[in-house]
């Protein structure tokens, strides 16, 4: 379906069960790409699903909830603008939940934010996906 690229963040993409949650963090890789830090756990297999995902932001950090609301609605659309780097990656992508957690200690504006986490999921694309073999030209 060219063309016919999907911006929508539907429920069903919203990582929600606690169970899941506990086990993304439990198990889960991360790596920190400030003000970002992805958690993310690998999916049994290559899919071309989009992961399910949690949007989080410290109560520590950011006391009022107006100011966490205002950083998790930059986070998800920055997400949502940008997921089809994941789920159009050749051959699918190994992601099965993530997590991105705001850890900045102060508000950044939306193309920080979003230039972060692009290079968040392009990391994520090359740290997991196995290197093609060297030899394998002929």
């Amino acid at each position: 379906m060219p063309g016919a690229r999907s911006y929508s963040f539907p429920k069903e993409e919203h990582l929600c069960r606690k169970k899941l949650i506990e086990e993304l963090f439990g198990r889960g890789s991360s790596f920190g790409l400030y003000p970002l830090r992805l958690v993310w756990l690998p999916a049994p297999a290559p899919t071309s699903a989009p992961p399910q995902v949690l949007v989080s932001v410290s109560k520590r950090s950011f006391k009022r909830a107006v100011d966490r609301n205002y950083l998790k609605r930059l986070m998800r659309e920055a997400y949502r603008l940008n997921k089809y780097r994941l789920v159009e990656a050749p051959g699918g992508h190994p992601v099965g939940t993530m997590a991105i957690i705001y850890t900045g200690k102060e508000k950044k504006p939306f193309a920080l934010v979003e230039k972060k986490l692009i290079s968040g999921l392009e990391r994520l694309l090359s740290d997991a996906t196995p290197a093609p073999a060297a030899g394998s030209v002929s």
